[in-house]
């Protein structure tokens, strides 16, 4: 059984067809990596996915079990995490504390802690967030306020949040746009070294075509909501409805 299955996706808004019969599944530890044009419904499927938007029709199977009606804050609870393509950090405040509120529905309610002042579920929750931190070379970042931190910087946050969440799927949404080269090529070895230790599938979103095939297993391409490839990397690329589509030639 695949971790996720997405089958036979439909959503529209206002009469415009966002996805079109989007039909693809991801197994335990895979990276699928989606391209596409922009307003192809790359993000509108991450918002399907995640519960912020309710598609028209179709299926989304995670471990076997529906995700449709299900809440974002429930399908969090569930273990799938997720990047936005523009960052949605509490800029006020500092790179510790947005990462602990990464870790907010792992929290277990309990008064007794309010009443004595226990603070042992924080500390298991620190150990998390302190090797997140360790993992993506945070250390110099840790008490200073989002609002002043490198963009690169600001990107890996965005990151380390949603692992934090321990994700049994991670979805990237274009991870290294506007990074410099060098930050591209350091942001591409950590989702490589994400996969690894942390035993997560990836859900890749990504515009450059050379990092994302380097990456994927498999890879799927996006046209006006339609799906217009799946396959191995070096296939798709060669599609010609992607040479067409994506890259822009006849």
């Amino acid at each position: 059984m695949s971790l996720l299955e997405v089958k036979g996706l439909f959503i529209s808004f206002g009469g415009i067809q966002a996805l079109a019969g989007i039909d693809f599944h991801i197994d335990e530890n895979e990276l699928l990596t989606v391209i596409g044009p922009n307003g192809s419904g790359k993000t509108t499927l991450f918002n399907c996915i995640s519960g912020v938007y309710r598609p028209t029709a179709g299926e989304i199977i995670f471990e076997g079990e529906s995700l449709l009606g299900l809440s974002p804050d429930f399908i969090a609870k569930r273990g799938i995490a997720r990047t936005f393509q523009n960052l949605r950090l509490f800029l006020h405040m500092d790179v510790l504390d947005n990462l602990m509120l990464g870790r907010h529905v792992k929290f277990r309610k309990n008064p007794l802690h309010a009443v004595f002042r226990m603070r042992s579920e924080e500390l298991r929750h620190r150990e998390v967030v302190e090797e997140i931190i360790d993992f993506l070379d945070l250390q110099p970042y840790r008490q200073v306020r989002v609002s002043d931190c490198p963009y690169g910087v600001q990107k890996r946050v965005e990151i380390g949040r949603a692992l934090c969440l321990e994700p049994r799927l991670l979805m990237l949404d274009e991870p290294i746009a506007g990074l410099t080269a060098e930050e591209k090529e350091e942001s591409a070895y950590r989702i490589m070294e994400i996969r690894g230790r942390f035993k997560t599938a990836i859900l890749l979103v990504e515009h450059d075509l050379r990092i994302a095939s380097r990456l994927a297993d498999r890879m799927v391409a996006f046209e006006s909501g339609l799906e217009i490839a799946q396959g191995a990397p070096e296939e798709v690329q060669r599609h010609p409805d992607v040479i067409r589509a994506y890259l822009g030639q006849g």
